[in-house]
C-alpha cells in the first residue's frame, strides 16, 4: 500500500531554522502511519513553501558543485529565514534580485512575512513528541539608525529578538554568540568573530536546534565496526547501526531510499543511497522541486534489513560566492546594494552570509543545529526482504511532511563519529 504524504501537493523547500527539542518517547505510544494531521496550508503559503524548496534544493546543488568531495549539511530553511529577513530590508534592484534568487515570484510583502510566520506556528505544532522552537534576531550598533517598519516586521512576523549593542565593546561578539549558542543547546558555540569590524553595523541570525527520538530506534548492541567504502580505493571504518523493520521505502535505477519517522511521524529523516554504478553527485543534480515530490509519492512501507553509520559533523561555509553565482550579487556590491528599508541614508550592502550547522545520528536519534548570520556593512563610499546497506556516500534529508519542510539536507562522504 502507497503511504499518503501530506504535502505530496507541495514542492518541498524552506530548510530549518530555530530550536528543536524532543522528549523521549516509548515506541509503544507512536504510531508513525497516524501522524498529527495539521490544517491545510493557504494557497500562499503553499507558494512559499514551494519558492523555499526550490531555492533549498539549488543552494545545495550550487554548493556541492562548488566545493571539494567532501562532508556537506546545510539548513536551507535557516538561510531562507536570515534572508527573509534581510529581504525586508532591501529595495530598488536589490530587492528584485533577492526576490528571484529566493524564488518567492509573484508573493506580495504581506503574503511572504504573514507565510513565513504561519510556517513557523506550523512546524512548532508537527509532532507533540519533537518539541520545536525557531529563534531570530538582530542586533545593530548602537547609534546606527534603523527604520521603525524594518525592525516592526521582523519583529512582527519573524518573531525576531532586536537588539542595540556596542559592537566596540570588547565582548561584544560573545553576546551574540552566547545568544547563538544557547538557541543551538551549545552545539553552535560562535558565529560572530572578535573583534567586529567598525564598518559592519548589523548582523541578522536565525537559529535552529533539532533533536528527535527515532520511533524505532536502533539497539546499540547491533551496532558494529565496518567498513565504508568512500572511493573504490578508498576506505574508512565506521560504526554500522542495523536493524529489521517496515519502513518506508523507494527504489528506482539511481538508488535505493528509505524515510525514517521520528516521534509521532511528522519529522523524519530521507536517507537516500545512490547505487554503484551512479555518482552521487548526479543524483544530487537532479534534486529539483518536480523530482523531489515525484520520489516522495513512490515510497511504500517495506519490511528492509537497514545498515545506516552513526555519523557526527559540523559543517560552515561562507554563502556569498553560492549567492553571487545564483544571481544576489548586487546585494553583496558597496554603491550598489539597496537597503534603504534598513537606512534610507544608503551606503549598506552584506558584506557576509556565514552558514554553520551540527548533525549527530546515532542509535537513539538525531541532533541537529544550524546558525546563519548575514552580517550588514557600512560600504566606505556610502514485498520481498530487502537489504539496504549504506556503506558508500549517502545523501539524507530531514524535513516534515504537514507542512512540506526539508529542513535539512547534507551529502556524507565520511561518517566519522566521536563519541
Amino acid at each position: 500500500m502507497k503511504r499518503k504524504h501530506y504535502f505530496s501537493q507541495l514542492s518541498i523547500d524552506c530548510l530549518l531554522i530555530s530550536s528543536i527539542f524532543v522528549t523521549n518517547c516509548d515506541n509503544s505510544s507512536t504510531n508513525p502511519d497516524s501522524p498529527k494531521v495539521l490544517r491545510d496550508l493557504t494557497v500562499a503559503e503553499k507558494q512559499l513553501t514551494e519558492a523555499d524548496n526550490h531555492f533549498g534544493l539549488k543552494l545545495f546543488q550550487k554548493i556541492v558543485a562548488e566545493s571539494d568531495d567532501g562532508n556537506i549539511f546545510i539548513s536551507p530553511l535557516s538561510v531562507s529565514m536570515a534572508l527573509g529577513m534581510t529581504w525586508n530590508g532591501s529595495a530598488g534592484t536589490t530587492r528584485e534580485a533577492m526576490t528571484e534568487v529566493l524564488e518567492y515570484g509573484d508573493l506580495n510583502a504581506e503574503e511572504i512575512n504573514q507565510s513565513y510566520k504561519n510556517l513557523l506556528d506550523l512546524l512548532q505544532q508537527a509532532d507533540d513528541q519533537v518539541l520545536f522552537q525557531i529563534a531570530n534576531s538582530i542586533w545593530y550598533r548602537e547609534g546606527f539608525s534603523v527604520l521603525d517598519a524594518f525592525l516592526n516586521t521582523n519583529k512582527t512576523y519573524f518573531e525576531a529578538v532586536v537588539r542595540s549593542l556596542d559592537f566596540n565593546r570588547s565582548d561584544a561578539a560573545d553576546i551574540i554568540n552566547d545568544w547563538v549558542s544557547d538557541k543551538t543547546n551549545e552545539k553552535i558555540e560562535e558565529i560572530v568573530k572578535a573583534p567586529i569590524d567598525p564598518l559592519t553595523v548589523m548582523f541578522l541570525i536565525n537559529a535552529i536546534y533539532f533533536k528527535g527520538t527515532w520511533t524505532y530506534e536502533f539497539n546499540t548492541k547491533d551496532t558494529h565496526s565496518e567498513t565504508f567504502y568512500i572511493s573504490t580505493n578508498n576506505q574508512i571504518e565506521c560504526q554500522m547501526m542495523s536493524h529489521k523493520n517496515e519502513h518506508d521505502y523507494f527504489s528506482n535505477d539511481l538508488f535505493q531510499a528509505v524515510d525514517l519517522p521520528y516521534g509521532d511521524g511528522n519529522f523524519r529523516m530521507m536517507v537516500i543511497l545512490p547505487n554503484y554504478s551512479v555518482d552521487i553527485d548526479s543524483v544530487i543534480k537532479s534534486m529539483d522541486n518536480a523530482t523531489w515530490n515525484s520520489w516522495l509519492n513512490q515510497f511504500e512501507k517495506t519490511e528492509i534489513n537497514l545498515f545506516l553509520p552513526k555519523f557526527k559533523l559540523e559543517y560552515e561555509t561562507s554563502l556569498v560566492e553560492v549567492l553571487n553565482l545564483l544571481g544576489m550579487g548586487v546585494a553583496f556590491s558597496p554603491g550598489l546594494a539597496d537597503f534603504s528599508n534598513i537606512n534610507p541614508n544608503g551606503g549598506l550592502y552584506i558584506s557576509e552570509v556565514k552558514h554553520k550547522t551540527f548533525i549527530d545520528v546515532n542509535e537513539e536519534g538525531t541532533e541537529a543545529a544550524a546558525v546563519t548570520v548575514v552580517v550588514i556593512d557600512l560600504s566606505c563610499i556610502g514485498g520481498d526482504e530487502i537489504e539496504m546497506r549504506v556503506n558508500r556516500p549517502f545523501i539524507v534529508v530531514l524535513h516534515e511532511q504537514n507542512t512540506g519542510t526539508i529542513l535539512f539536507i547534507g551529502k556524507i562522504v565520511t561518517p566519522e563519529y566521536d563519541d
